[in-house]
Parts: C-alpha cells; structure tokens; sequence
C-alpha cells in the first residue's frame, strides 16, 4: 500500500508534462497541415487575385496579395473578345464540355465491363493482361501521342470516319489514354463486392442485368465516381493531345488551347491569361461538389486483392 501511495503524486507531477506534450504535438501537427495547405492553395488565390488586377498592377514593383483596383476587364477580353478570329469563348467551352464529358461517359463504360471481366472471370492470359495495364500507367502520354496518331489515321484512311481534327476523335483519344488505370481502380472495387451476394440474388431468380443494375451498380458507384473524376480532369486540362489531334480545325479547339494564344510574338496577357485560367476551374469546382459525397467513400473502398 505505501509503494502504491508513493506512486500517485508522481503520476499526478507528471500529467501536466504529458499534457503540455501532447498539445506541442497536436500544435505542430496543426502547424505543419496549415503550412502544407497555404504552399497548395496560394497559386490558385495568387492566379484568381491577379485576375481582378488591372494591367497596372501586373508589373508593379510591389505586388500587392489584394487588387487595389479590382477590374473585371480581364475576364470581358476573355469572355466577349475573339482570341481566334470567327471563333468565341462559348464555343471552346461548349467544345471543352463535350469532349470531357464524352470521354467521361465512354471511359466509365468501357472500363467498367473491363474490370467485372478481369475481377470476375478466370481467362487466359488474364494475368498478361493485368500486368500490362499497370505497365501502361506507368507510360508518359506524350510517348503514346504517336501510335494513336498513327492508328487513327489508319483507320480514317480505311473505313472513311474522320477521327483527327473532330471532337469524336478526341474523346476517344482521351477514353483510351484514361482506361488503363480507372480500369484498375475499378477492378479493386468489383472485387470488394462479395460474389455471395449475386449468387443469392440467381438463387432468387434474378437475370444478369437484374444482378448488374440492382446488386453490382449500387456498391461500384463510389469506384466509378472516383474514376470519373480522374478521367475528368485529364481530358478537361489536356494540351498536347488536343494540339496535335486537332490540328488547324480552331473552330474545335478546346479552352486549354486557348490559353497558348495570350502568349504573343511581343509581349503576355497575362491578366487574360489568368481570367481564363480561372474560369477553367469553375466546371470542375462544380463537378467535384456535385460527386463529392462518393468520392470520400470511393478514396477508401476497394483496396483489397482481387
């Protein structure tokens, strides 16, 4: 009883050291998260609060984090000038719209199918398979422009359907450089679904599509979402594809191509630049709001063996 006396004013010395520990760590912790997140959000408040600037302030010697003079002069030349003669601002987004969305609803499908094959069904050469969609990620884009290039004018050449210099052909392009890895993030999720559950549902007398729409959809949404996402923000900021795909055909550029023309033989628009820099956030703003809420589930989903 003495030596269990003797030990609790020390363990009551010792709480406030414990506790003053322990809020020095949470401090830091706090500290170093709002650091991380000033250093990542910064460009983006910087890029918008430089589009309010007037072209004064751009090459003042002082730059200042607020406009002095807020404008919205930046986002009118962006918004009702012609950065392309015959072409306006509503047509490259209307174009940016249907690519993206294309490729989104094209990819989803495609690699949906792929990854109930690769999880569900034992096949030759599945593991081949397996292997090469994770060597393919792993493949810079620019070193697949080529190939698909060449196909696609194979292909013009042959059957007589346009593919380069459309947007057709650009969703298709930005479908099959997405496939590889939303196929694999898709596959994991297939996975997860027990095979019990498809198996109660035929016992039950449900068909294929009744076991697809009713049992297997519902649990692979949040995958699908999150693939989505993916694929959606790759082909609405993609460049070099969209470039080299579509050529001279301006009337169906995309908004990321339109960006390149502010940068002038003389000089930078950069207030224009970073008015349309801005308003290319926007749709993906209002894209990840509207999908958020599978998007938190699908990020811890499906990361099991399959």
């Amino acid at each position: 009883m003495s030596a269990t006396t003797a030990t609790r004013p020390a363990a009551r010395r010792t709480d406030p050291l414990l506790r003053a520990r322990r809020i020095a760590g949470r401090t830091g912790l706090y500290a170093a998260g709002l650091a991380v997140f000033a250093f990542s959000v910064f460009p983006v408040y910087w890029m918008i609060a430089t589009a309010f600037k007037p072209g004064g302030e751009l090459f003042a010697r002082e730059p200042t984090l607020l406009p002095r003079n807020p404008t919205l002069d930046n986002f009118d030349q962006v918004v009702n000038g012609n950065v392309i003669p015959g072409v306006d601002f509503w047509q490259f987004l209307v174009n940016s719209l249907t690519v993206t969305l294309g490729s989104v609803a094209v990819g989803a499908v495609l690699a949906l199918l792929a990854a109930i094959a690769v999880a569900r069904f034992r096949f030759r050469l599945r593991t081949t398979l397996i292997v090469t969609l994770m060597v393919v990620q792993m493949v810079p884009v620019e070193a697949l422009i080529i190939s698909i290039f060449i196909n696609f004018r194979q292909i013009q050449e042959g059957t007589g359907v346009e593919l380069l210099g459309t947007l057709t052909g650009l969703v298709l392009a930005y479908s099959a450089v997405s496939l590889p890895i939303t196929i694999m993030m898709l596959r994991g999720f297939v996975a997860a679904v027990p095979k019990e559950l498809e198996e109660a549902a035929a016992i039950d007398g449900a068909g294929h599509w009744t076991v697809f729409w009713r049992i297997l959809m519902p649990l692979v949404a949040p995958g699908l979402v999150a693939a989505s996402i993916f694929a959606f923000i790759t082909a609405w900021n993609e460049f070099i594809i969209a470039l080299t795909f579509l050529g001279r055909s301006s009337e169906t550029y995309t908004l990321p191509l339109t960006l390149s023309y502010y940068f002038g033989r003389y000089g930078t628009d950069w207030g224009s630049i970073m008015a349309a820099s801005s308003l290319l956030t926007v749709p993906v703003m209002i894209f990840f709001l509207f999908v958020q809420r599978r998007m938190v589930s699908g990020l811890t989903m499906g990361a099991v063996k399959g």
